[in-house]
């Protein structure tokens, strides 16, 4: 019976589950996000979330308690550095998980795992304003009569510059 197990094991052994983890962890901080599956981006934010709250107060023992799970020297001063900084205000949801779909070969729920606080896209609050819908009827109307006056601006532009030639060829 499965009384009190609380997460998933992936299908794999403790020390495998706690490495890929670990290289998960790594790759997510390091480059902000990461595609993986499903089941796996739910036990990566598990993971990964603890130890950004760790790097919040920068001590020399919560150094020491990150590295003992992540065993990257890179990755714990990324983590220290630009990570603590934009998630020092936060109080926690370090980690967004978007679905993409399902991966082609085994149909497997594939998505992004990402930091919060590093998404451009998602950060932006202006919202373009939706125009109002126009019946398509009079779209193409509205068209012609746009490019009729161009077209006439363009000859009237074209038949100047053909006059002063006319004008010099009459002189000679």
């Amino acid at each position: 019976m499965r009384h009190n197990k609380k997460f998933n094991h992936l299908g794999r052994t403790a020390s495998h589950r706690a490495s890929m983890l670990a290289n998960m962890a790594i790759s997510l901080i390091m480059h902000k996000r990461i595609t993986t599956t499903v089941a796996k981006a739910k036990a990566l934010k598990k993971y990964v979330e603890p130890l950004i709250t760790k790097a919040k107060e920068d001590s020399t023992n919560s150094r020491r308690v990150v590295f003992s799970y992540l065993q990257s020297k890179e990755a714990i001063k990324e983590l220290f550095s630009a990570v603590a900084e934009k998630v020092g205000d936060r109080p926690g949801g370090y980690t967004r998980i978007i679905k993409l779909g399902t991966r082609q070969g085994d149909a497997a729920q594939i998505c992004f795992i990402e930091l919060v606080d590093f998404d451009p896209e998602m950060a932006k609050t202006e919202t373009k304003k939706k125009a109002t819908r126009r019946s398509r009827k009079s779209a193409p109307k509205a068209e012609a009569a746009a490019e009729a006056p161009a077209a006439e601006e363009a000859k009237a532009e074209e038949a100047p510059a053909e006059a002063p030639a006319a004008e010099e060829a009459k002189a000679e």
